[in-house]
């Protein structure tokens, strides 16, 4: 599980593509203090598995799948990547819940300056907009962000320098693409509410029921 709060800025060395040994190795700085073989890192929000460490860099298979539903398959050697590990058990919870299992992916439609903020808005399909609520967590490439607005077509958000520094938001252009996970939560209370419907015992009251009984 992660938090969405980015550790660092990591650096692609390499990304392998083919159907047998498809893998990436990014450079970093400083999170691979504790890390061991087998642990996860969130890499732009998707979930990977540390296979491999030499000095600073490490080395993360990805199925073909991933590269497909994800933004991954667009990089390539030299690009900048948002980097956190799993949480801690005694870490704090900075952002909200994230399981870097990605929902799917949107496009940056407008990049907008206000003030020191700059507002991002992304256009996706219904499938993703369907659990995007005002005011409620996303994870953009892995960053826990709070929705400003919401379209039937976009959502934006308002970002503070901070995290624009930290992140690799402020080298985003219009027309890239993002990771987006929804909050896991919206997805849990639909599907409970759908099963809770599905098992209701059907009613046999109806207008023609009501009709043929005189009461309309």
């Amino acid at each position: 599980m992660f938090t969405g709060i980015i550790e660092e800025k990591g650096e692609v060395v390499e990304i392998k593509r083919n159907g047998t040994n498809s893998f990436i190795r990014i450079q970093t700085k400083k999170i691979l203090d504790d890390v061991r073989l087998g642990d996860s890192i969130a890499v732009n929000g998707v979930c990977l598995t540390v296979t491999r460490m030499d000095g600073n860099i490490f080395q993360a298979d990805v199925m073909n799948e991933t590269l497909k539903r994800s933004s991954l398959g667009s990089l390539s050697s030299g690009s900048q990547v948002n980097l956190e590990r799993a949480m801690s058990a005694g870490g704090r919870f900075g952002g909200h819940i994230v399981s870097g299992h990605i929902d799917g992916t949107g496009r940056i439609s407008s990049i907008k300056n206000d003030g020191i903020a700059v507002w991002y808005t992304i256009s996706a399909d219904g499938g993703i907009l369907r659990y995007i609520v005002e005011k409620g967590s996303a994870a953009i490439d892995g960053i826990s962000l709070t929705i400003a607005k919401v379209t039937d077509h976009d959502f934006s958000v308002s970002v503070i320098p901070h995290t624009a520094e930290m992140t690799i938001l402020s080298s985003k252009k219009i027309g890239d693409i993002v990771n987006i996970e929804n909050d896991i939560i919206g997805k849990y209370v639909e599907k409970l509410i759908q099963s809770a419907e599905n098992s209701a015992p059907k009613s046999s009251l109806d207008m023609n029921f009501l009709a043929e009984n005189g009461f309309v």
